[in-house]
């Protein structure tokens, strides 16, 4: 049999000195059968000519330009709508991926109970190389394992990947759960600065399937730079944006009321942590879409309160 086709989708703005090497990070694939979609964002510096002569060198490479800047979200979506993938791995224009990526994960999807498959991550910068820096995504053994585990854990807090960078998805489910918006009752417009659409798309996928699959190897490399989205957010900001996301999913898609109220206190905390002000969070009720009653898990509030003691003494 022949391998399925994966499409590495990369989506690009104003990543001029970046997106070659994102490209050929793609085309190192020890896996056989890739196609690599990139789609430029009407970008003002040169990317585009970046992209092309990348492309004049590789047929696997598909390119396309927007006439006009879609917004973030809408061009990743826009990449997802040109995938003829079975399979579809999002890489960042600004992050590179193993060789051995899509050799490892692929295998797992071959199941149907399976919905996607993330590896560890090394963040790196020009400062720290990436066999220096801190790996992320690695407290579960390499396997499969039951999604309500994802969907609890990444809900409150614990050690679960926000961004598919990491990722891997069937393409159906790409085109299915990548949202181009939240609903929210602050009037932010998440299509424009992306925060949580990500994380979104795993909670979403995780809800459809029995099982998701890890690997315990860094096989992913996040760049750490002043112009990505999570450095120019600001940890408030990209906290409680997320925050908004979690509040959706569990009011739309969870249904369970023990769940919302560890998530409420989760969220209570944060709101002691940073201001909401700034973006019209006054209380917990402003997290989610529509009015709320607010019951919190007080049994949550002190297994927190001492895991985090534990952390800070560790």
């Amino acid at each position: 049999m022949s391998a399925a086709l994966v499409s590495i989708l990369i989506p690009a703005y104003n990543r001029a000195g970046l997106i070659g090497q994102a490209i050929r990070s793609a085309l190192a694939q020890t896996y056989p059968a890739i196609e690599v979609i990139v789609v430029d964002n009407a970008s003002t510096d040169n990317t585009w000519h970046e992209i092309q002569e990348v492309a004049r060198t590789d047929t696997r490479v598909r390119v396309f330009r927007n006439d006009s800047n879609l917004g973030p979200v809408r061009n990743w979506i826009e990449c997802v709508r040109h995938a003829k993938g079975i399979y579809g791995k999002i890489l960042w224009s600004d992050d590179l991926i193993s060789p051995e990526f899509l050799t490892r994960c692929v295998p797992y999807l071959e199941s149907t109970e399976v919905g996607f498959v993330y590896t560890s991550a090394l963040i790196f910068n020009d400062k720290i190389p990436a066999d220096q820096s801190r790996e992320f995504y690695n407290h579960l053994p390499t396997g499969s394992h039951h999604c309500w585990k994802f969907i609890e854990g990444a809900l409150l807090g614990e050690h679960y990947p926000y961004s598919p960078g990491c990722a891997i998805f069937r393409t159906r489910d790409l085109a299915k759960n990548l949202r181009d918006n939240v609903p929210n009752s602050i009037g932010s417009d998440f299509s424009q600065h992306g925060i949580g659409i990500d994380f979104l798309l795993f909670l979403l996928t995780a809800n459809d399937y029995p099982k998701f699959a890890t690997i315990n190897e860094p096989l992913a490399l996040f760049r750490d730079h002043e112009d990505s989205i999570s450095t120019k957010s600001g940890g408030g900001r990209l906290i409680l944006h997320y925050d908004i996301v979690r509040a959706y999913f569990v009011h739309q898609h969870a249904g369970n009321k023990q769940l919302q109220s560890k998530l409420n206190s989760l969220l209570w905390m944060h709101l002691r942590r940073f201001d909401g002000r700034p973006y019209g969070i006054l209380g917990v009720r402003d997290f989610y879409p529509e009015p709320i009653t607010t019951k919190f898990n007080f049994l949550f509030f002190i297994n927190w309160f001492l895991r985090h003691l534990r952390l800070s003494f560790a």
